[in-house]
């Protein structure tokens, strides 16, 4: 964007994204601080705040700094700052947002504890546990510890990104020297005590207990816990992509760069003194600010090994109830393919089950009118029934194309090992292109049904990964429509020859299509004015185009609806630019991840599924499908969705004129979006028809059941 437009944007009605990114965190925090939440997940959601955190230091705040070397005066488009004012209100919103953290871990602790699930210190051990935890530093740690001093002899060393490092002033005589103890991967997060499995300590407080015994030639002086937060913004380059390059083999020496990136936090378990903060910043190259002090510990994915370590007694209480999603076990008895001809299909993950997607791919692999099978990959779970399946398929002399993107951030060796996998089975591998992730989620079978060509087409919002179907909220779309299997197969061949700029008469694809017809289908709705709807169901919100569009649409009387999970970079409310627009979020349960995009109302209605949010990198930078639906009772079910996620009172919060999340005043029956999916599954599950209930009023003894062990 020009400097003279860049003059005259308008900042009124939007916000920076890393300040509306850090505020829908804060937003997760308070599932942490719901006493309604059983007390297990609300640690959870502690440690998904946490490890949000790091993500977003290690991507959004490194990709800053990057910014900030190459372009120190580039102005942000939605609030006109410059990185370097950016990096200094994240650091200052973040010490703020850390206060509420510690303070929530805390009291989570002291509720676990109530339960006699306790976190202990090396001060409350009795003299037993004392012995048992000596003997186990002895016999187990001591032996795996590379302890290290620093001096003129022996250099500061490389801190790993996000590694655990118990760090302590030693003097000898009168020098002062650094001693660091590395925190070996190897060794188990905590240590739970002999006689009651519910009594824990931290490997890295057992290993600051005993410096003196890994030093013991010097004196110990001011000791603390320290991790560093590293850039993990790596970049392909060009060269990637030269025909003498094996692409693989790249992606795998980027890896390795990626642990070697500017240091841009710090986190310590104690608060370090003026000399020990110093040292430090000097080594790291950092600032004051960068560094934190965290109550809670620093690396918080110990949760789900002490939730594993537990006696079912104790934590099945205070866990959610388990959920099964449904499976139709008719659909995946019966042949897909006959289903499919007859009528499109669409599931709701997790309410619904991977099953029958997974059924089809199992059939095609091992149906001889089956010709080919294509797909893009962008997640899997670390064990996938669909590679199995897809390396029977090509096995089974079934023509199947892959195309994998090895850039998945922080998928990369799974990508990359899967990939391998699948190409010694004979399946063609593509990895995408140059500039442009391939996060479209298609799959497109092709067979022959009495002489004719068919096709089978699945597109969804969500990666085809088995275990998160069962955490995040998705679509999947499968049909038969001939004209959308032409377009599938259009779009895998132009992948398969390098052109991105296709033409396709039902999808809108990116990074030419998409946004174009996003913007289109707004200003059909800006000539309808009053009469124009617009409902958008996304994870983020920050395109700049897209978001002066709404703002016109909303100047033009159109109502706009929108369930934006996490950054909405436009303001609603704001008087003359936004007063149109309300927007929802909803934080639950299950990971909200579907997008939808509505325009219109009734017979004119125009209904997309997308794997693309409303960002600049999915509509320019990345190759997105968005598919219509057409069949009306699938359209109907998509509206009645949006109006449970839009009517949402529990699990929602409403993004005011100030971009903040603010609880709903609202005296209308509680509704739990969420929760209402699950029971219309599970009252599915033994019935034929899709229809609203009422909680339990008017089901069958099994359905209540079902639902009671479900809720309590």
């Amino acid at each position: 964007m020009s400097d003279e437009l860049l003059t005259n944007q308008d900042y009124s009605f939007k916000q920076n994204r890393d300040i509306s990114w850090l505020r829908f965190n804060r937003r997760v925090l308070e599932e942490a601080e719901d006493s309604y939440i059983p007390l297990l997940e609300r640690l959870k959601f502690v440690a998904i705040y946490a490890t949000n955190l790091d993500e977003f230091f290690m991507i959004r705040v490194g990709s800053l700094y990057d910014e900030l070397a190459y372009a120190p005066t580039a102005i942000d488009t939605k609030s006109g700052l410059t990185p370097g004012e950016q990096l200094s209100k994240i650091y200052g919103m973040v010490a703020e947002l850390n206060k509420d953290y510690n303070k929530c871990f805390l009291k989570v602790e002291r509720e676990l504890k109530s339960k006699s699930i306790e976190s202990l210190d090396i001060s409350d051990l009795n003299e037993h546990e004392h012995k048992f935890v000596k003997k186990y530093f002895t016999d187990t740690i001591y032996p795996l510890l590379s302890p290290q001093i620093v001096d003129t002899h022996h250099p500061f060393p490389h801190l790993a990104n996000k590694s655990i490092y118990v760090m302590c002033m030693l003097k000898q005589k009168n020098k002062k020297i650094l001693g660091i103890v590395p925190v070996p991967e190897s060794i188990p997060p905590l240590l739970t005590m002999p006689v009651s499995s519910v009594r824990y300590i931290h490997t890295e407080k057992i290993i600051s207990e005993y410096l003196g015994s890994i030093f013991e030639s010097y004196q110990i002086g001011e000791r603390t816990c320290l991790s560093v937060t590293r850039n993990a913004d790596i970049s392909s380059d060009e060269d990637m992509f030269s025909e003498n390059v094996d692409f693989r083999k790249r992606m795998k020496k980027l890896l390795k760069e990626r642990k070697k990136l500017a240091v841009v936090r710090v986190e310590t378990s104690e608060k370090l003194s003026g000399e020990f903060t110093d040292y430090i910043c000097k080594r790291l190259e950092i600032t004051n600010n960068q560094i934190y002090v965290m109550d809670a510990p620093i690396r918080m994915n110990y949760v789900y090994s002490l939730i594993g370590h537990l006696p079912k007694s104790i934590s099945e209480p205070l866990l959610y109830n388990h959920y099964e999603p449904v499976n139709i076990q008719s659909l995946t008895d019966k042949n897909m393919f006959q289903i499919v001809s007859k009528k499109d299909m669409l599931f709701h993950y997790p309410y619904f089950s991977i099953k029958p997607f997974l059924s089809l791919l199992k059939q095609a692999a091992n149906d001889p009118n089956v010709i080919s099978i294509r797909i893009t990959i962008y997640r899997l779970a670390l064990k996938a029934n669909i590679v199995d399946y897809l390396c029977s398929a090509a096995e089974n002399g079934k023509d199947v194309t892959v195309i994998i993107e090895l850039r998945a951030r922080f998928d990369e060796q799974n990508n990359i090992d899967w990939s391998e996998k699948l190409e010694d089975a004979g399946c063609k591998i593509i990895y995408g292109f140059e500039e442009y992730k391939v996060h479209s989620k298609v799959c497109l079978i092709t067979y022959k049904d009495k002489g004719k060509i068919k096709y089978v087409t699945q597109i969804g919002t969500g990666n085809y990964n088995e275990k998160t179907a069962e955490l995040y909220t998705d679509l999947s779309f499968i049909t038969g429509n001939y004209e959308i299997g032409e377009d599938a197969a259009e779009f895998f061949k132009n992948m398969s020859i390098g052109n991105l700029n296709g033409k396709y008469k039902h999808l809108l694809v990116a990074p030419f299509g998409l946004k174009t017809g996003i913007l289109s289908l707004i200003d059909e709705e800006i000539t309808k004015g009053k009469e124009g709807r617009i409902t958008i169901k996304a994870n983020s919100l920050t395109d700049i185009d897209v978001i002066n569009k709404l703002s016109e649409a909303s100047i033009a009387g159109v109502r706009i609806s929108m369930v934006i999970r996490g950054i909405c970079c436009i303001l609603p409310g704001v008087e003359g630019k936004t007063d149109n627009i309300k927007v929802k979020s909803v934080v639950g349960r299950f990971l909200e991840h579907s997008r939808i995009y509505s325009f219109g109302y009734g017979d004119s209605q125009k209904i997309f599924i997308s794997s693309a949010d409303l960002m600049t990198r999915n509509l320019n930078r990345r190759v997105e499908v968005a598919c219509p639906i057409y069949d009306p009772e699938i359209k109907n079910e998509i509206n009645k969705m949006l109006d449970i996620m839009l009517y949402d009172n529990v699990k929602a919060r409403v993004i005011d004129s100030k971009g903040s999340f603010t609880r709903i005043p609202d005296n209308r029956i509680s509704i739990n979006s969420q929760e209402q999916f699950m029971i219309q599954a599970i009252q599915q599950k033994y019935s034929k028809s899709r229809y609203q209930i009422n909680r339990f009023r008017g089901l069958k003894d099994y359905v209540r059941n079902s639902l009671e062990r479900l809720f309590g």
